[in-house]
């Protein structure tokens, strides 16, 4: 879970240096972001799953990236 929730925000860092050179590249990195989005809310619902963490808690952080999610894909629209 740590690495996944990371990496949501280097590849947005790495992705933003670059898109001086290449926009459709920021896409690309906001893609991979879209990724590491999505497997976080694998992990969550796995960690649900293997009882670590309550229904209350799953649910409150699946709604964060689901928006998390949401802002992703406006921000790779903006870029089209």
């Amino acid at each position: 879970m740590r690495r996944s929730s990371k990496a949501i925000c280097a590849n947005l860092a790495e992705g933003f240096a670059k898109q001086t050179h290449s926009r459709p590249e920021f896409a690309r990195f906001i893609s991979m972001a879209l990724g590491s989005c999505s497997e976080m809310e694998t992990w969550i619902s796995y960690a649900f799953d293997l009882g670590y963490i309550t229904q209350r808690q799953r649910d409150e952080w699946l709604q964060a990236y689901a928006h998390i999610y949401g802002m992703l894909v406006n921000l790779r629209e903006r870029l089209k």
